[in-house]
C-alpha cells in the first residue's frame, strides 16, 4: 500500500527538481524561536520537517544537536510538550511533519500510544535511527495501518544485501546518511556519494533524501538528478546560532 508521505513526495516530485527537508530541536532555544524558525523554512520552499524529540544520549547526533538535545532536556521540555508543538504546527503549515528521535520515547510510551500520539498531533512518520532493522517488525507494522511512514536510514558502511533488508520495512522515504560519523560535519560531495546512492536505487524505488553534512547550495547543486531530496539539518539550527532568523532567512535563500 502506498504510504501518504510517499504520495506527497512523488506529487511534489514532479515540480520540483530537488525536495528539502528541514530540521527543528523541539524547546532549542526556545519553543517560540522554534515556532519563527518555521515560519521561515514554510516561506523558503521546505518540503518536509523534522521535529526532534529532545533526548539524553541522542547517538546520531554531532556536537550542536548534542547540545541543543541537553539544554531542551534540561530546560524541561517533555514529549507532551513537543506533541503539543507538533500539532499547532501541523495545522499551521503545509509542509509535512515528521518526528525524529530515539527509540526510548516510542518505548516509554508504548508503541500503541506513541503511534496514535503522532497522528494525533499531525505527523506523516518518525526517524528513530537507533531503531536496528531486526527489531521494527511491531512498531513498523503498528505504523502501516495508522499511515505513518517509518523512516529508515541507509549509510555507506552497510552492505548490499542489508539494504535490501532495510528497503523491505521502510515507508515514504529513505534517509541516505552521506558520510560515516554523526550529524553536523561538512559532507565532501563526491563520486564515492554517487556510487553510494546507486546502490541505494539497486536496493529501492523509495525516494531518497540525503542528509548529514548538506550545507550550502553547491552541495543541494550536486544532489540535482541524483537524490529527491536534500535534508538540511546541523547548518539551518547554526544560521540561527550565528544570526537569528535574519541569518536562517538568508541560509535558506541561497539554498535555491
Amino acid at each position: 500500500m502506498t504510504n501518504q508521505l510517499e504520495t506527497f513526495c512523488r506529487e511534489t516530485a514532479q515540480e520540483k527538481d530537488l525536495m528539502l527537508m528541514t530540521h527543528v530541536v523541539c524547546g532549542y532555544p526556545s519553543f517560540e524561536e522554534n515556532w519563527r524558525m518555521l515560519e521561515l523554512m514554510d516561506e523558503n520552499g521546505a518540503d518536509i520537517v523534522e521535529l526532534q524529540f529532545p533526548f539524553s544520549e541522542p547517538s546520531a547526533d554531532g556536537p550542536l544537536f548534542v547540545k541543543a538535545n541537553q539544554a531542551a532536556v534540561e530546560a524541561g521540555v517533555t514529549v507532551h510538550d513537543c506533541l503539543s508543538f507538533m500539532k499547532k504546527a501541523s495545522e499551521r503549515f503545509s509542509f509535512k511533519i515528521l518526528m525524529m528521535g530515539y527509540l526510548n520515547t516510542a518505548w516509554k510510551m508504548g508503541y500503541e500510544k506513541f503511534t496514535d500520539a503522532l497522528v494525533e498531533a499531525g505527523a506523516t512518520g518518525f526517524i528513530l535511527p537507533d531503531l536496528p532493522v531486526e527489531e521494527c517488525e511491531e512498531l513498523h507494522a503498528l505504523a502501516e495501518t495508522k499511515g505513518l511512514a517509518p523512516i529508515m536510514l541507509m549509510t555507506p558502511t552497510t552492505p548490499t544485501e542489508r539494504l535490501h533488508k532495510i528497503a523491505a520495512t521502510a515507508k515514504g522515504l529513505i534517509y541516505v546518511v552521506a558520510r560515516k560519523g554523526v550529524t553536523g560535519t561538512k559532507t565532501q560531495m563526491s563520486t564515492a556519494l554517487e556510487d553510494f546512492l546507486s546502490r541505494c536505487k539497486e536496493a529501492t524505488d523509495l525516494p531518497l533524501a540525503v542528509g548529514f553534512g548538506v550545507s550550502s547550495k553547491e552541495d543541494t547543486d550536486f544532489l540535482k538528478g541524483k537524490a529527491d531530496m536534500a535534508i538540511v539539518g546541523t547548518a539551518s539550527l547554526r544560521a540561527w546560532e550565528k544570526g537569528g532568523e535574519d541569518e536562517l532567512e538568508t541560509f535558506l535563500k541561497n539554498l535555491k
